[in-house]
């Protein structure tokens, strides 16, 4: 009979599901900024934004407001590894008048404890930060402000909605402070259900959910901040306060409430409010038992249909009579004794319809909270890009503590809903209160982090007037290399590259390239056509530069270059044909003509003996006659930086400027002839390769380098060289990048103070991952999963961080490079001695092409400390193959222009 009349209130799996995707579209509404307003559950963000690491410590107060009780606590929190606490607390009644009088006199009251707590405690004179558990809904701000938006659970107190408590407590403390010589000052306000979330994150850091299921119920969880339209920005988490007790309250489930629930809303303080909770919380189940037991002996079917006036007095069952009722352990004295109590005279079929009738309610209650939390779970999960997931919750609340069967019932129905998490729930120990104060905690320890981290990187952001100082300096060292007495002496070297123009159209031929600058090595058949069908046609073959050759002799380079030029001769078929060819050789040579280069130094890892002062082209010869297989016409040896120039001024007859940033970092630029002391003659251009990448070896930027730096240049190939290439370079920021994390990691800022062995690696941090982890369109979890393949095990926190320290690295190093390319645009604007330059810079490099946000800073910073300068960038494509060719056209084109 009990089950036929209350069939409504058994919900299959079926139906659970659908509360479950009513649930999840409730929150994405609740997320949404303009989906908010009429969205029933208020996914209010709490500005939690970090759990408990461990690493907290320290003596924090919590006051927490919100049940039956007001409590004042101590907490303290040792930092000995072993995440261990201590609480003391002490309760104090919350008298009628108080919370049902005016807001001033509910903080007064609040402070007045908090003093008494104070002087029991003999902290009268410290000065302690407090967090506040205000379990009420509030839209906050900040973590320490929050406006009060409605009373539940019986408060009703006047003038306080619509005002920020933690404003109104902080006035009430004040009144305190001159008179007794106290000093509190309150941090964070908290939810109590945010609360037990952070208690219970202290013991077990898989804890991301926080359930509160007592007097009144409500749910939290760690939600990714680019879901969180409310709040701005999106790196991060942050923890979001459901307030699901107002879920339903728009009708989405009225077809699933009966008529008790009706009859209950309508008896109630708040009618048409908070539908979900009064479904749920033990502040009603009580109730709803009575409604229940009313109407059926009404109806005749219990007590012989006598009415008493138990059964007609609201709030005379309650909870803990439920409770008792359901202990079938006892099997029917609890529930016989109970009744009688409440002058009903049941028979022994009466008891089991009434112990029915509880068992009917609290277990609807079970199964609509873990509908609920099933679907807080599967966001989470999603939000992860999970297909299995292990999770803590964190629970409190008298319902799920004091009831027999009811925490049972909750696991097994959540386990059926969400077979894909495995979920550990973890009571709370004092959520409210000791959560407040690990909030608290967490705050502090963020705070003192920032401070760290914000020292850390401080040196890398560059001032306007630093990166002007930058500008004028490469100025300098620019002219000292373009003079005779200084430029054996000078740091950029700015050697002649004996190409004196660039291309006009008329080019055309067929020609071979060859590009020699880093680990692979490329030979190329380039077919130029000019006139109308003006065209460029490439066919290429690449070819790996093992390490033992790179690092071995200079003749067992040689050979190996050869090796793979027949092998592409063969390849394309034009082994007997004596082609003009172009050398593309990235590394610093000194001139005497195009086609005589000596090496200055190696760079980029390269180490091959007996080559530094040789002409790389006689070498080259050497070992074509050594194999004595074919002839080629080397024309010109080309440095991949003017290729670029020359590939992009191919397109655009404005670009006299090449720039590489990319492994390497290097300029080139058509500079007047008068001014380049040490080649004769004063008619016409030439183009200057600057290398730049030894700006600075003369200690002239040494106040710009920071300890990263330093440790990074001691640890290169070439200590003391090329110092400016080694902070503006791809092929070393995410060397300093490691070593800002090994710092932070030291200070116990990253990766739980923990340094792998692979962050122990040099070169581990390839400079790509740096343009993947600062990719905008990547979210943190993308970016865990980067660090993972690292071998670095981070948290959410982590990713920030890493984040932070690859974009503080790459913006410095994209303004010093502009900074140095503002030096060079400014010194033709004044060569062409105009007051307004109009100027196209040919632009090649991975970090400029794949970083996200290099180009658009470098061109920001040459913009602000060239403003006379328009400068276009055009990328360039394959210069160092392309641009080979059409540096060995252009030569040719003059050659013969000469000999007529």
């Amino acid at each position: 009979q009990v089950d036929r009349y209350l069939y409504h209130m058994r919900l299959s799996d079926d139906i659970l599901l659908d509360v479950m995707a009513r649930f999840q579209a409730e929150m994405v509404k609740g997320l949404g900024r303009d989906t908010n307003p009429t969205a029933t559950l208020k996914m209010l963000p709490s500005f939690v934004r970090s759990l408990p690491d461990g690493s907290e410590k320290g003596d924090f107060l919590a006051v927490d407001l919100g049940g039956s009780q007001f409590r004042a606590h101590q907490v303290k929190v040792f930092d000995d590894g072993k995440r261990s606490s201590q609480l003391e607390s002490k309760f104090y009644p919350t008298p009628k008048e108080v919370v049902q009088g005016s807001g001033a006199e509910l903080f007064d009251y609040v402070a007045d404890c908090l003093l008494d707590f104070m002087e029991t405690k003999n902290l009268k004179h410290k000065k302690l930060p407090l967090g506040f558990t205000f379990s009420f809904p509030c839209k906050q701000t900040k973590l320490e402000e929050g406006v009060l938006l409605a009373w539940t659970k019986h408060f009703k107190v006047r003038g306080a909605q619509d005002t920020d408590v933690v404003s109104s407590l902080r006035k009430a403390l004040q009144k305190h402070k001159a008179r007794l010589d106290i000093d509190v000052d309150v941090l964070a306000l908290v939810n109590d259900t945010v609360g037990t979330m952070m208690t219970c994150g202290y013991d077990d850091q898989r804890c991301e959910v926080g359930l509160i299921i007592g007097t009144g119920t409500n749910a939290c969880y760690m939600e990714d901040m680019r879901h969180i339209d409310l709040v701005e920005g999106d790196e991060g988490r942050m923890c979001i306060n459901t307030e699901w007790g107002a879920f339903g309250d728009d009708g989405a489930l009225d077809d699933l409430r009966t008529e008790f629930d009706r009859e209950l809303d309508q008896g109630s303080l708040n009618p048409g409010k908070q539908l979900f909770e009064k479904m749920i919380s033990s502040l009603y189940l009580g109730e709803l038992v009575r409604l229940i037991l009313l109407k059926m002996t009404k109806e005749g079917l219990l007590f012989n249909g006598k009415v008493s006036t138990a059964l007609l007095t609201k709030g005379k069952i309650e909870m803990k009579h439920v409770s008792a009722m359901e202990k079938y352990k006892e099997g029917l004295s609890n529930t016989k004794e109970i009744l009688m109590e409440l002058s009903l005279f049941p028979s022994e079929e009466d008891c089991i319809a009434v112990q029915h009738v509880c068992t009917i309610v609290s277990f609807r209650s079970a199964n609509l909270c873990a509908a609920a939390l099933a679907a807080i779970l599967t966001r989470l999960r999603e939000n992860k890009k999970l297909l299995r997931m292990r999770t803590t919750v964190g629970i409190d609340g008298g319902l799920y503590k004091t009831h027999p069967q009811y925490a049972k019932r909750l696991h097994k129905v959540v386990r059926r809903l969400v077979p894909n998490c495995d979920v550990r729930f973890l009571l709370s120990v004092s959520g409210s209160g000791k959560g407040a104060a690990m909030v608290t905690a967490v705050a502090y320890r963020l705070a003192a982090q920032r401070k760290q981290i914000d020292a850390a990187l401080a040196p890398f952001l560059l001032s306007l007037e630093t990166l002007r100082e930058v500008k004028k300096k490469m100025r300098t060292e620019l002219e000292y290399g373009l003079k005779r007495e200084t430029q054996s002496s000078a740091t950029v070297k700015m050697l002649p590259t004996y190409v004196c123009g660039t291309p006009d159209g008329t080019e055309k031929g067929k020609f071979l390239a060859l590009d020699l600058g880093g680990t692979n090595f490329r030979v190329l058949l380039v077919k130029i056509r000019s006139g109308r069908r003006r065209s460029v046609q490439m066919y290429n073959k690449i070819f790996a530069i093992p390490l033992e050759i790179m690092q071995g002799t200079g003749e067992e380079l040689f050979d190996h270059i050869v090796q793979c030029i027949a092998d592409f001769l063969e390849y394309m078929g034009i082994k007997g044909a004596r082609l003009p060819l172009g050398f593309t050789f990235s590394f610093p040579c000194r001139q005497a003509s195009i086609d005589k280069g000596t090496l200055v130094g190696w760079t980029k890892g390269f180490k091959a003996t007996d080559c530094e002062g040789e002409d790389v082209v006689d070498m080259l010869r050497e070992a074509i006659r050594r194999r004595n297989e074919f002839d080629l016409d080397i024309v010109a040896v080309v440095n991949d930086t003017v290729g670029t120039m020359m590939t992009c001024g191919y397109e655009d007859p404005n670009c006299e400027i090449g720039l590489i940033a990319g492994t390497g970092s290097n300029v080139c630029y058509m500079e007047d002839m008068k001014n380049i002391e040490i080649v004769e003659g004063n008619e016409g251009k030439m183009c200057i390769n600057t290398e730049w990448g030894g700006f600075g070896d003369n200690g002239c930027i040494d106040n710009i380098r920071t300890k990263y730096d330093k440790e990074v240049d001691e640890g290169s190939l070439n200590p003391g060289r090329q110092r400016y290439e080694k902070m503006t370079s791809g092929m070393y920021l995410g060397e300093i990048v490691r070593q800002i994390l090994i710092d932070l990691t030291k200070q116990g800022l990253l990766f739980r103070g923990q340094i792998s062995e692979s962050l122990r690696k040099r070169g581990i941090f390839e400079t790509k991952f740096l343009s993947q982890i600062e990719s905008d369109r990547l979210a943190l979890l993308q970016v865990r999963g980067i660090l993972q393949q690292l071998g670095l095990d981070s948290t959410c926190e982590d990713s920030i961080i890493v984040k932070e320290v690859c974009g503080a690295v790459s913006k410095r190093a994209a303004q010093l490079c502009g900074a140095g390319l503002a030096a060079i645009v400014e010194k033709k604007r004044e060569n062409r001695g105009v007051e307004h330059l109009q100027i196209t810079v040919g632009v090649d490099g991975t970090l400029y092409k794949l970083h996200p946000h290099f180009s658009r800073l470098l061109g920001e910073t040459v913009k602000e400390l060239a403003p006379q300068c328009d400068v276009t960038f055009m990328l360039s494509e394959d210069g160092s193959g392309k641009g080979a060719a059409l540096i060995t056209a252009v030569a040719k084109r003059l050659h013969n222009v000469g000999q007529k």
